[in-house]
């Protein structure tokens, strides 16, 4: 072996060791860059999953809406039960008359004819009226509070809806910032070949074929960091909105996909039977049902009696004149009860008839709606099983394609191997990496959908 061969040699294994260090030491960057830019931007908040859904469950307008609805049914209850309160009102009438009723007498064969009452007529005094027996009143009072009810179910069911929202937008966000740095990290490993084998290509020990290649796989992995990038602050955007924060405040997610193996495979230990009577459309349901059966309450008491005590203080004067301080006021009072006692209206039993039909309706409704989730509940406990088998063989793929990486990198180092076959490690590691991390996300999307069906709340 020549002295000149041995030099290239030397300044071979020197570049190479000087790469090596360069991405390492680009790595570590990455890592205080990416992972943790809260050292280049303090004011960065860092979440983790409990505390993302702690502040969309305080902040985010929809629930702040489903609280408010079931303040205003309660409050419309309380008008309900108000109704049983006696009711006092003030009541005063003026009256002037016009032309005064005439009425003709006769007198000893003598007729003559007298005008009645006086132009001006006031009345004023206190109208008491308090129910005795109204069961059409009873009735609305039970019909208000089911009605509360299923507003609070209705918040419920906000409640688990904003929480598998937000629970699978951070997921996605886990997905997305795995997925750059996977792209990032590909690229830098591809920056890192393209010098290494420009440097041997100026020394000569390359042929320019094995450069160029280098080259348009360095360039080519390019436009897919940038969109990674992109879909990372797309996600984090969507975060934000669902936890009802502005998009200025900078978030950040702590930990990777990764994370949730071991939890992944211990969960897939424990197999629950399906169990739907936590679920909020089937309580929904329920509930309506329930509501219906009140409402025909309701409009059965249309056919019975309702009886009301009244009492009131009135004074009363007339006058021809209005000098009000001449005038003569003179006070009365009655008391009585009012009893109404329905004897035929059509339209009752039709609305007792329709309310019938809507019960039948809604049991058909359920029936239906429980077979669905049935379904929808099986398909996504196959599709954990089938992303929990499939981490399991991804894993395996990232660790044999490492090691095939590794080999060709040896095997085109000492000039066995090819160009292509380097490149092909390459691509092959990356895409398994990538279908790693979103085998594991789709195991964590459809446990965290299967979760919103089976109504879990935490």
């Amino acid at each position: 072996m020549t002295s000149r061969t041995k030099i290239d040699i030397d300044k071979s294994n020197k570049i190479e060791k000087m790469e090596s260090l360069r991405k390492r030491i680009s790595f570590i960057l990455l890592l205080i860059g990416v992972i943790s830019p809260a050292f280049a931007q303090q004011d960065t908040l860092f979440l983790t999953l409990e505390e993302s859904l702690e502040v969309a469950l305080s902040d985010n307008p929809t629930m702040k809406v489903a609280g408010k609805e079931i303040e205003l049914k309660k409050e419309a209850r309380l008008e309900s039960v108000f109704g049983l309160l006696p009711e006092v009102s003030l009541d005063g009438s003026y009256t002037r008359t016009i032309k005064k009723q005439t009425m003709a007498m006769d007198f000893e064969g003598n007729s003559t004819v007298i005008e009645v009452g006086q132009k001006n007529s006031y009345n004023g005094g206190v109208n008491v009226s308090l129910p005795i027996f109204a069961p059409g009143l009873y009735s609305s009072i039970n019909l208000t509070k089911a009605d509360v009810e299923l507003a609070v179910e209705k918040a419920r069911s906000s409640k688990l809806d904003l929480i598998n929202q937000v629970t699978k937008a951070y997921y996605q966000l886990l997905l997305s910032q795995d997925s750059y740095y996977v792209l990032l990290q590909s690229y830098d490993q591809a920056e890192a070949n393209y010098n290494l084998i420009n440097a041997k290509y100026e020394q000569g020990l390359v042929s320019e074929y094995d450069k160029i290649r280098a080259e348009v796989q360095m360039r080519s992995l390019k436009p897919s960091v940038v969109s990674a990038r992109n879909g990372v602050n797309l996600a984090s955007l969507q975060l934000k909105v669902l936890m009802g924060m502005s998009s200025n405040v900078p978030i950040g997610v702590l930990g990777n996909l990764k994370d949730y193996e071991e939890t992944l495979f211990s969960e897939q230990l424990i197999k629950d039977t399906i169990n739907l009577a936590e679920n909020s459309e089937l309580k929904q349901l329920d509930l309506n049902v329930g509501l219906l059966k009140r409402n025909l309450q309701l409009e059965r008491t249309n056919f019975m009696p309702t009886l009301v005590a009244h009492y009131n203080y009135m004074y009363t004067t007339l006058s021809e004149s209005f000098r009000f301080s001449s005038y003569d006021w003179f006070p009365y009072s009655t008391v009585g009860l009012t009893l109404s006692i329905p004897i035929f209206k059509a339209s009752n039993f039709k609305k007792v008839k329709q309310t019938k039909i809507q019960m039948q309706q809604l049991a058909y409704t359920r029936t239906d709606i429980e077979r669905q989730l049935n379904m929808l509940a099986r398909s996504y406990q196959d599709n954990m099983d089938a992303s929990a088998e499939q981490v399991v063989s991804n894993r395996e793929s990232v660790r044999q394609a490492e090691k095939g990486r590794e080999i060709a990198a040896k095997r085109y180092d000492v000039g066995k191997g090819t160009i292509l076959e380097l490149n092909d490690s390459e691509v092959a590691l990356t895409q398994s990496q990538l279908t790693y991390n979103q085998s594991i996300y789709d195991y964590l999307v459809a446990k965290a959908d299967l979760e919103k069906v089976l109504g879990y709340e935490e």
